[in-house]
């Protein structure tokens, strides 16, 4: 008997009391909760070869798709006749339904072309829907979220996004730029926390000189509560003929520079941060982690 196993008593003992409550329907929480068992491989070394109760599954969602398909296909439908009914992808309906025989094409080129577009159009509808739905229950996972879990969140973007002293030009300054208006307001939300006046920053736009500069300069003082008139001078990014740029519809406001002045001392301690995180993220037990 290992080691981890002797913590929890008599191994074979706690498998016949865990096999039994998993005979009885209970899921691999409700065993931990009622032996106690808080590690993972115990648990389910503990019930292995017992199959879940039926109501753990999930069910197949795409199982009802299925079955509807081949019952659309059956009346006489096409692939884009059944995408529009059902929002699927074709090449899903094409591996449902291949053993069932084709219907007689009774439309046009040009009809069954406007029925395809229309399902597709169906199709990315629900598609968006389904991505609303995953964002919306994710962010509804963060919850409340406390001054430290700020203080660590913020370390991270700068390390990332910020300008970096390097070890042939030293130049230990905060110097932060994004594109993302909820990236600029969560930095200056955790330069706040950390004690950092508002007269100690300096805001500049950074933007292709192709775009429009001024709309810009507006959003961006909007985003951080300033006056156009209290940001320094826009940097604009010459044009390069050669290059095909993506970035130019109306909504392409540039990025936004924040400077913070006296952060040499500021700097080093978020070089230090950094260090401590990625130690201690090394260091953690991944398995037991809480």
């Amino acid at each position: 008997m290992t080691s981890a196993t002797t913590r929890y008593g008599d191994f074979e003992n706690l498998r016949e009391q865990a096999i039994a409550l998993r005979r009885e329907g209970l899921s691999l929480r409700q065993i931990r909760d009622r032996l106690k068992i808080n590690n993972n491989d115990i648990l389910n070394r503990l019930v292995k070869g017992e199959p879940p109760p039926d109501w753990t599954k999930r069910p197949n969602a795409k199982d009802a798709l299925r079955a509807r398909a081949r019952e659309l296909r059956l009346k006489g439908m096409t692939y884009d006749r059944i995408q529009l009914e059902l929002g699927c992808s074709k090449s899903s309906i094409s591996l449902w339904v291949r053993d069932l025989p084709k219907p007689e094409r009774t439309r046009t080129r040009e009809e069954a072309s406007a029925i395809a577009r229309k399902g597709w159009e169906v199709t990315l509808q629900r598609r968006e829907e389904a991505r609303q739905r995953t964002k919306q229950e994710a962010a509804g996972e963060i919850g409340t979220m406390t001054d430290r879990e700020l203080f660590l969140l913020g370390v991270a973007p700068y390390w990332a996004e910020g300008t970096k002293s390097k070890p042939y030009r030293r130049q230990e300054r905060i110097t932060f730029i994004n594109s993302d208006p909820d990236m600029i307001k969560l930095f200056l939300d955790w330069l706040r926390l950390l004690g950092v006046e508002d007269e100690r920053l300096r805001f500049y736009v950074h933007i292709h000189e192709t775009a429009d500069v001024g709309a810009a300069e507006r959003f961006w003082a909007e985003i951080v509560g300033r006056d156009t008139a209290s940001f320094n001078k826009t940097s604009l990014k010459k044009h390069n003929p050669k290059t095909n740029r993506q970035n130019t519809k109306e909504e392409y406001r540039g990025c936004l520079v924040i400077q913070v002045r006296q952060s040499a001392e500021l700097y080093r301690r978020v070089e230090g941060w950094w260090c401590g995180i990625v130690g201690a993220a090394r260091s953690a037990d991944r398995k037991n982690r809480t």
